[in-house]
């Protein structure tokens, strides 16, 4: 009777797994058309180099030499979360395995070369939400900077066709845990 009674849920749980794949989907290629426009997709082609690791290393580099020995514990946070942060979005990437939305679907056209081959979750999102929130606790002054470019980083990502919204959700997610985490240590 056990699984009999669990043939239904499943059912239904597979349903809605069903729908929120296809609304990803359409929320990503929605997304997507806005990069037709060249100005669009350039702002977001740099936006995205910027998120490489750019940014960051500008923004750390800017606390060190502005607040020097103040500013060596914020930095040494940061670097800390974020190689946290890289070796949690490799570990995750490398066993989900989730294709680009480039891949799958063809009205998605890729707006620049990814810097890996999966998917999920968004290495860039997780990483901007990690300095972001990492940066702010020690200089909330700097919010006016690093919360709107933490949100162009994460739409980037879906505008240039390189991941779905789920895997930009995850990255904020996964990104602001390991945060958060880092400030009980």
């Amino acid at each position: 009777m056990g699984n009999q009674a669990l043939h239904p849920i499943r059912h239904r749980m597979g349903h809605y797994v069903s729908h929120l794949g296809e609304f990803d989907l359409a929320l990503c290629v929605r997304f997507n058309r806005s990069s037709r426009r060249v100005w669009v997709r350039q702002l977001f082609c740099i936006v995205s180099k910027l998120g490489d690791g750019w940014f960051w290393y500008v923004v750390i580099m800017g606390i060190l030499l502005s607040q020097q020995l103040e500013g060596l514990t914020a930095s040494l946070h940061m670097i800390a979360a974020g190689l946290t942060g890289t070796w949690m979005y490799k570990s995750i990437k490398g066993k989900a395995s989730r294709p680009r939305p480039f891949e799958v679907e063809q009205a998605i056209s890729l707006g620049m070369p990814p810097l890996d081959r999966f998917s999920f979750p968004s290495g860039h999102t997780l990483h901007a939400v990690v300095f972001t929130m990492v940066a702010l606790e020690y200089y909330p002054v700097l919010a006016w900077l690093l919360i709107p470019f933490t949100f162009l980083v994460a739409a980037s990502r879906v505008v240039l066709g390189l991941h779905y919204p789920s895997d930009v959700l995850a990255g904020a997610i996964i990104g602001a845990v390991i945060a958060q985490i880092s400030f009980l240590f």
